[in-house]
């Protein structure tokens, strides 16, 4: 293969405009990245920007693989400028996908026209004839069919050759594409991957395993459940159990397991890896692995995903509902087919719903890469029927076309411009054949179990379709701009929370002057009206103060949802919304069956104390002061880092003598740091040894030096600075705290994992000189002391 050096042989351009190529202009060499061109064995640069190829009308030919369609015909340096006798007049990647897929529907001829030495000439390649994706694809499809065969080929080629294995969600991947086939002479190729991952021990590793638990756990339980062959079931067992062993008491995961102390380390609770870990969970109990502690590991797992219903993306970890796309990253896909095997019609049909609306440049997003955005797309969709699947395939099938290579495997593709993707060059042959699988129904994750799901109409899936289309990165604050105020207004009662939203920002850019009219949904008694009623008040704020009494009724509304976002709407309106605090305050004693998790609280501290937008982060005026006490108590106990610590402003905004009954509290607060939102989890533990350090607390002083030790470990070269000052401001009362203060210094030294070794030294270093201060030290400040 001929694979030109862009950053060799091309010279930087320095202007931003997009180059001409066919004018002297040239591929800036800061942008290297090239694409697949479907099977015509090249690849190609396309001009791109904020994850969009919209503007390019070019591709530049970077590589042509020997023997492929293209071989010879189309060289090194040709720029394809059109389609036939057209030059492109849209999105040349999309253009050339649906070419490629019209070319193999017709008689395999893809005719281009090229720029080659200052000249404009026409080619065509011949591609294989496959036909045409059927109206319910990948159902009742003969080209989903060849695509799928000729890709098991392919992958049943390079494993017996021992190539491609890589890393178990590719392996993993790889073989179930396999064994859904139901062909039995792959049958030995797929025991043999199973035999290797029934080996698997990555909690021995220092690698982020839990991204690789799942998959390997889902491989062994689908074999188990497909051929029954039970040989596997001991280790089946054993690797679930490890995955059980290291969730976190909220019943999530991170990038690895908890830690002995129970909490997950760096960025704590992440979905991407959780969702595959409890769906992998399920399969196994299904396959036949018995164990109490499975039934509990899943249970407080879906607890924890099942609230996102109704109310966007299952987002990263612990946070807010994801509402800028229709999906984060296929984490929406993942949930439906989790539900799907647990039987929650609800949930399933949602999360499958919001996979149909997912495409384009919804789908080319990802934190670290769009690999599982497009893993777990048609998974998803195809819960929701044959007449889902075919409306989404007609809008994404160029995507599926242009990534698929002449010898029919795959390649990741990328988003455009996304110079972080973890994934590149990742075999996705099994992750991309396994949606054509969908049609076929032979395993649990290509839809074995598939009558739960409502399926819907062709209309109602073109409409849920239509949801996604038009909205890119470049132009979200724009693409609704052409609708009409009556079409917004009726966008806020859609059942898409995305929708929802993306109308109330376009409605309120409008600056209306008369609310009157929008508000009429106020008194609707349809959900999904009043939550997008709530929206707009959000982003109306304060000019939305006439909504203030119907919000504090919604206060009081059987759906949780809707009270909160009714607390979040009196909180964007301000001062007009005080009135609203005395029952915002009692909101928090209230215990709910379907708030296990305490979410009610967890947004009234965001509502009420959030120094930028609370009702009360910067004053506390006239509120009553007993009933602040005893919901700062109960938030402070919430299960959310970030919630607990937007309650830091009630320290700030009341005397000491007014803060003494809370103290204890305080202390807890410390001591136990939050089991979820652990990126956030410090926050109010640094300002609760704030305020005992000012005030002279006298168990501000132990609790600081083991802070010291345990802190979160980013940014602890630093924080260590500040933490020193404190434990010094404490005079020759520290001095008692010397011994500890050692043993941290033989922890940084000796022991301290995680963390560079020149920055635990530093901080070691650190603690010695301030030992050697406070050694000398004759201040002696009064002490104030806790009542407990």
């Amino acid at each position: 293969m001929k694979k030109l050096l862009l950053l060799l042989f091309i010279p930087i351009l320095l202007d931003a405009a997009i180059p001409d190529l066919t004018q002297g202009g040239a591929v800036p060499a800061r942008d290297a990245k090239d694409w697949n061109l479907g099977p015509t064995g090249a690849r190609g640069w396309i001009y791109s920007d904020k994850y969009s190829t919209s503007e390019a009308r070019q591709i530049y030919v970077t590589s042509v693989e020997k023997s492929s369609p293209a071989y010879k015909i189309l060289l090194v340096g040709d720029v394809i400028i059109g389609i036939g006798k057209s030059k492109f007049q849209d999105d040349p990647r999309r253009t050339l996908g649906r070419a490629i897929t019209q070319a193999e529907a017709r008689n395999g001829i893809l005719a281009l026209l090229i720029w080659r030495q200052n000249k404009i000439a026409s080619i065509n390649l011949k591609l294989k004839v496959l036909g045409k994706y059927s109206a319910t694809s990948p159902f009742t499809c003969t080209k989903s069919e060849m695509i799928f065969k000729q890709a098991c080929e392919n992958i049943a080629k390079n494993l017996k050759k021992n190539k491609n294995r890589s890393n178990w969600i590719v392996r993993s991947a790889n073989t179930l594409a396999l064994l859904a086939s139901g062909d039995r002479r792959y049958l030995s190729l797929i025991k043999k991957e199973v035999a290797e991952a029934a080996k698997y021990q990555g909690i021995r590793t220092n690698s982020y395993y839990s991204w690789f638990y799942g998959p390997v756990t889902s491989l062994i339980a689908e074999y188990t459940l497909a051929t029954g062959d039970k040989r596997y079931l001991k280790d089946l067992k054993r690797i679930a159990l490890e995955i059980v062993n290291g969730q976190s008491p909220v019943g999530s995961w991170g990038h690895r397991f908890v830690d002995p102390n129970g909490r997950l380390r760096g960025y704590g609770m992440m979905n991407a890896p959780g969702l595959p870990l409890t769906l992998s969970l399920v399969l196994a109990r299904k396959a036949g692995v018995k164990d109490a502690k499975f039934d509990q590991a899943i249970e407080k797992s879906t607890k924890l995903l099942r609230f996102y219903v109704g109310k966007g993306a299952i987002p990263y970890g612990d946070h807010h509902p994801w509402t800028q796309t229709h999906d984060d990253n296929g984490k929406n896909g993942m949930a439906a087919v989790l539900f799907n095997l647990l039987g929650d019609k609800e949930a399933a049909g949602y999360f499958s719903r919001m996979s149909v609306a997912t495409h384009s440049d919804e789908r080319e997003m990802g934190h670290t890469g769009n690999f599982f955005n497009i893993q777990w797309a048609l998974p998803g969709v195809a819960l929701s029927g044959p007449q889902a699947s075919g409306a989404w395939m007609r809008e994404y099938s160029w995507y599926y076309d242009l990534a698929r290579r002449w010898d029919g495997s795959f390649i990741h593709q990328g988003a455009p411009q996304d110079k972080k993707d973890s994934y590149r060059n990742w075999d996705t042959s099994g992750v991309m054949v396994l949606a054509y699988a969908q049609g076929n129904r032979n395993i649990y994750l290509t839809g074995k179990k598939s009558d739960l799901v409502e399926q819907i109409s062709t209309a109602n899936a073109e409409a849920i379709v239509a949801l996604g289309r038009g909205w890119t990165l470049k132009n979200k604050h724009e693409y609704l701009n052409g609708r009409s105020d009556k079409a917004l207004v009726l966008a806020l009662s859609n059942w898409s929370p995305v929708m929802r939203i993306r109308a109330a920002e376009a409605l309120a850019k409008r600056k209306p002057k008369d609310l009157k009219p929008y508000f009429e949904l106020l008194d609707s008694n349809d959900l999904y009206s009043a939550l997008g009623a709530c929206e707009l008040i959000i982003q109306m704020k304060g000019q939305a103060k006439d909504a203030v009494p119907q919000l504090i009724k919604w206060l009081d509304y059987p759906d949780l949802w809707l009270r909160i976002k009714a607390a979040d709407a009196l909180a964007a309106i301000g001062q007009p919304s005080m009135k609203a605090v005395p029952r915002m305050l009692e909101m928090f004693a209230e215990q709910s069956s379907g708030d296990p998790r305490g979410m009610l609280q967890r947004y009234l501290c965001f509502a009420l104390f959030n120094k930028r937008g609370g009702l009360l982060g910067k004053f506390l005026d006239g509120v009553d002061k007993k009933d602040l006490l005893e919901a700062v108590k109960i938030g402070l106990k919430n299960d959310d880092g970030r919630a607990r610590g937007a309650i830091s402003s009630v320290y700030e905004n009341l005397e000491f003598e007014e803060l003494e009954p809370l103290l204890p509290a305080i202390l807890d607060a410390i001591e136990e740091p939050a089991p979820s939102g652990i990126m956030f989890a410090d926050g109010i533990r640094t300002a609760g040894l704030k305020l005992l350090v000012t005030h002279k607390v006298a168990d501000g002083l132990p609790l600081t030096v083991d802070y010291i030790k345990n802190q979160k470990k980013h940014g602890s070269q630093k924080r260590i600075l500040v933490l020193i000052k404190y434990v010094e401001s404490y005079g020759a009362h520290a001095q008692k705290e010397i011994a500890k203060m050692n043993d941290i210094i033989d922890y940084f030294e000796k022991q301290e994992e995680g963390f560079p070794k020149k920055l635990s030294m530093q901080k070691a270093q650190y603690l010695r000189e301030s030992i050697e201060r406070i050694q000398k030290t004759n201040l002696r400040p009064q002490l104030k002391f806790i009542e407990k």
